[in-house]
């Protein structure tokens, strides 16, 4: 058993369960990891379905599903301890089946798709046997921060529906076998959006590219451009109801934003205990690094901001988990927008303090920030989520006494 931030606030089987997953991470995931992404690059997974097998046996798999899928049904509090230990890896997560997007498009499904949609998408989704994508980003001047400047049509003709619309940044779409796709079925502001679950091979669904950014590919993370042309759909295909696709989106991203938390924090964690040998042994300037303060004054913030973001999370988690879903909100986007700057920190420091060792590929810290800095933009920008704050703040639902 972890004796740490989580320990006083988890019952006993919890905590338990929680320091296996460490222990699955650190022991065989890690080792692991430059194997799994070297293979990825391939179009081969022989590490990683290896490791996915291991973790099926050892009772770990997909901790977020209810039992009946497979899952040990957890909730949004239990989550809380798992992913972040599933973090300390990049591709910890995909280990589990718990990696974005598919574990919120999982959640997702569960709780609004149609019987057939179940069948064909949801229950090979759970069993990582196909994977799948969310399409809501489009190009300028469509959707982006504000949702509400949704593009993409959905025009309904007799019992089906015709989805034409131009979407980028759906993470994993190339490789996908369904997306959930975010289309404008009315005018309406509030409810004139619709989720639809869409075959990516359906007539009409144009793979355009991988978009090339800052990070090389990982896993899921690639960023595909798609084309909607004429793409027909029957009502069998709605999430929820017409209309409900804003409220559905809502849904989906407050519980997505805090599992990033979870597992960034775990990342950063990591990351600053990389540090500490460095720390101690390198002399400069007649001493050890660590014993000059201006790199204790950084580990002092990095410690303190990762132990925040630790509290902030769990505070959010436990409001979801309660079923307090809209006055979560703005925790929320406070606990995204801090955690998100604080990996982006954590690893700044880390290269800073190894110098140009750090800024090598020796050390994985700068592969990793490109990959962390996507993080204070994906799921809402800074500065959406500090405007959320400061709005809710003053229309007096953000309570500061816990």
């Amino acid at each position: 058993m972890i004796v740490g931030w989580m320990s006083f606030l988890l019952d006993p089987e919890l905590a338990d369960l929680r320091g296996r997953v460490r222990h699955f991470v650190d022991e065989r995931v890690i080792p692991n990891e430059r194997a799994i992404v070297e293979e990825d690059r391939r179009d081969e997974s022989a590490t990683l379905d290896g490791l996915r097998a291991e973790a099926r046996a050892a009772g770990l798999w997909t901790p977020h599903l209810p039992k009946d899928l497979g899952g040990l049904g957890l909730g949004f509090f239990g989550m809380a301890g798992l992913f972040r230990e599933m973090g300390r890896s990049p591709v910890g997560a995909t280990v589990f089946n718990c990696d974005a997007p598919d574990q919120g498009n999982m959640d997702l499904l569960r709780t609004t798709a149609s019987p057939e949609v179940r069948e064909k998408w949801l229950l090979p989704l759970c069993a990582a046997e196909i994977t799948s994508a969310f399409c809501m980003t489009e190009p300028a001047p469509g959707a982006g921060a504000d949702p509400t400047n949704l593009r993409t049509k959905a025009v309904q003709d007799g019992e089906h529906w015709v989805i034409d619309g131009h979407k980028w940044y759906s993470t994993g779409a190339g490789r996908a076998s369904f997306l959930i796709v975010m289309a404008r079925t009315s005018d309406d502001r509030r409810t004139g959006c619709t989720m639809f679950a869409v075959d990516r091979h359906a007539p009409g669904v144009e793979y355009v590219r991988d978009i090339p950014c800052m990070a090389e590919p990982l896993l899921a993370h690639r960023e595909a451009e798609l084309k909607f042309h004429g793409v027909r759909v029957g009502p069998e295909s709605i999430l929820g109801s017409v209309g409900e696709g804003f409220a559905l989106a809502q849904r989906r991203l407050v519980p997505a934003r805090l599992t990033h938390c979870m597992r960034w924090l775990g990342w950063a964690s990591r990351i600053l205990e990389m540090c500490r040998q460095y720390l101690a042994t390198r002399e400069s300037f007649g001493k050890v690094l660590a014993r000059h303060q201006m790199v204790q004054l950084k580990l002092a913030e990095n410690a303190k901001n990762i132990h925040a973001g630790n509290l902030m999370t769990l505070h959010c988690a436990q409001m979801l988990h309660q079923g307090q879903d809209k006055p979560a909100r703005p925790y929320s986007s406070m606990c995204k927008d801090h955690v998100a700057n604080t990996i982006c920190k954590v690893l700044d420091d880390a290269i800073q303090f190894h110098g140009s060792l750090g800024y090598s590929h020796d050390l994985p810290f700068a592969e990793w920030y490109r990959h962390a800095r996507a993080a204070r933009i994906a799921d809402g920008p800074d500065e959406v989520h500090r405007m959320v704050v400061a709005r809710d703040f003053m229309l007096g639902r953000l309570d500061l006494i816990v």
